[in-house]
């Protein structure tokens, strides 16, 4: 059963914009917490954005705060991450995740206090100098 899908991903110079896109079904779609994590190859996953109901809280990750914005259509069950200012250190395998119980599903991240077991399968982003 597919739960997160992920699109938006591509390849600008840097100073580009882009806003990747993820669309939340089944048990993910109704975790509190979603966010979007980054990894590079040789690099462990690390957390860029969060965003949790009820109140649509968001933490980023310091490197792309001012410069990333995360927001939700709850309605639509999907999460954007709106990127502008891209650097080319922002360049990675972006993946959606959305928040569950650790022992429930293994092998995931943690982000913020917040432990994130399911995943999208992620969408490429590059960006040039």
């Amino acid at each position: 059963q597919v739960e997160l899908v992920e699109s938006g991903g591509g390849s600008v110079h840097a100073g580009g914009s882009l806003r990747l896109s993820c669309a939340a079904s089944g048990n993910a779609a109704s975790s509190d917490c979603m966010g979007w994590f980054r990894q590079t190859p040789g690099k462990a996953r690390e957390g860029v954005a969060v965003i949790c109901t009820p109140g649509a809280d968001t933490d980023y990750l310091d490197s792309v705060k001012g410069r990333f914005k995360i927001s939700q259509d709850k309605g639509k069950n999907i999460v954007y991450l709106q990127m502008n200012s891209l650097k080319p250190e922002d360049t990675a395998m972006y993946y959606c995740a959305a928040e569950t119980d650790p022992g429930r599903l293994p092998g995931g991240s943690s982000f913020r206090g917040r432990y994130y077991g399911y995943w999208g399968q992620g969408t490429q982003v590059t960006v040039s100098s």
